[in-house]
């Protein structure tokens, strides 16, 4: 090849000086690709690892959203109770008998001898009445019988003498007739006073106020030197409130639904709030054996013990009547829907589909209600479901979480 060629050709001869120089721009240049390699290679890791990240953050976020999306609901068994319910209803505390003594004879309290709080046998002195009046009256009367009993004598002896001279033919029998007349009248008056007599005696014993059966003095209405009228009904004010103790009586309303589950002699169980940890042991007396249309319930009366006196008249109670088992099935209060349709509950099948089911509601225990019908008693019902729950919904069983045990008073200690 020819100089011309070269120099068209661009291609000079490398000089004996030049070659050093063109050596190192070949290493330079091979250094620079190699950065350029790697630079590239790291990019495209980088961009591989943010494409990776991102498949997995959408993963996550796809899964997370499914997850949210899921409703979780607890449910509870539609099943049959064997043993039977109790139901647990309000009451007060009375004494098996209470009674207001009041005064029959008017007077003035002269002194009481018994408080409010006082035991007292029957027959015992309560309280004494000053009554000068029906002693007043009670002297005349007294008097007045004596005057009718010597009138009496006196008609006896004139008709004693007259049959005497009736014999004689002395007097007519029109006069004898009359003496006997008066006579008799004079006997009638004797037993009038005699009557009122004894009628002034029996109130003038009223003035001692005397209790009328065993009990205990509720209440005290009167003081010394009080006038006190004779009788309650009267206007005039009970002196004292007796009450008896042993046994109490409790009255409770049972509802309508369970009336006819309530028999006598039933045992039933009463606790007090403020007597902890205690039940006491009554019986049902009676019943009413009717419905109150106002109420729509039956009136029960319980007779309840009370030997040491640690149940008081008055007092607020619970009454717990055990009822027979009636086969129906039972579920919780919280199933239940109350919608325009009527009262449903949502059932979860083997896929986790709600299923509205209506149903009818029977005895209501409070936690609890009987359906009597519109379940099998298969059911797997959701507790409190909300108010936006339909037909279809997918929903996810949520496991049961067992509750944590108690700790104790020494695990507190080393905590």
């Amino acid at each position: 090849m020819s100089q011309e060629r070269h120099s068209q050709l661009g291609i000079h001869p490398v000089e004996p000086g030049q070659a050093g120089e063109l050596l190192k721009r070949q290493q330079v240049v091979r250094r620079t690709k190699l950065v350029m390699v790697v630079v590239l290679l790291l990019l495209a890791a980088g961009s591989a690892r943010t494409v990776i990240s991102r498949i997995f953050n959408a993963n996550a976020l796809e899964t997370g959203t499914v997850e949210r999306a899921k409703q979780y609901v607890k449910t509870a068994p539609a099943k049959t109770i064997d043993a039977g319910q109790t139901l647990a209803l309000p009451g007060t505390l009375q004494g098996y008998v209470q009674s207001p003594i009041s005064a029959r004879a008017g007077g003035y309290l002269k002194r009481w001898y018994k408080d409010i709080g006082s035991r007292v046998d029957k027959g015992e002195l309560l309280a004494e009445l000053d009554t000068p009046e029906i002693d007043q009256q009670l002297t005349q009367a007294v008097a007045a019988r004596a005057q009718a009993a010597s009138s009496l004598d006196l008609t006896k002896s004139t008709v004693d003498r007259w049959e005497a001279l009736r014999k004689k033919d002395a007097v007519s029998q029109q006069e004898l007739d009359e003496r006997r007349s008066a006579f008799a009248q004079a006997g009638a008056n004797l037993a009038a006073a005699d009557a009122n007599v004894e009628r002034l005696r029996q109130i003038e014993g009223f003035k001692r106020i005397v209790a009328p059966f065993a009990g205990v003095i509720t209440r005290r209405n009167v003081d010394v030197g009080d006038l006190v009228d004779p009788g309650a009904g009267s206007g005039g004010r009970a002196l004292f409130m007796l009450a008896q103790t042993d046994p109490l009586r409790v009255y409770v309303n049972v509802p309508q639904s369970s009336s006819n589950l309530i028999r006598a002699g039933q045992k039933v169980v009463v606790t007090q709030a403020e007597l902890r940890s205690q039940n006491f042991e009554g019986k049902v007396v009676r019943t009413a054996a009717s419905i109150d249309t106002t109420t729509r319930s039956m009136q029960v009366e319980i007779a309840l013990p009370n030997p040491d006196g640690v149940l008081l008249p008055g007092a607020f109670v619970q009454v717990a009547l055990p009822l027979k088992p009636s086969g129906a099935l039972v579920v919780s209060t919280d199933v239940l829907l109350f919608r325009r349709d009527g009262t449903q509950v949502a059932a979860v099948d083997a896929n986790g589909k709600v299923h509205l089911k209506r149903v009818q509601v029977g005895r209501n225990y409070g936690q609890t209600a009987e359906i009597t019908d519109g379940l099998s008693g298969n059911e797997q019902l959701i507790l409190n479901p909300s108010d936006s729950v339909a037909e279809g919904d997918q929903v996810e069983v949520a496991p049961s979480v067992p509750a944590a045990p108690a700790k104790t008073g020494a695990d507190k200690g080393k905590a």
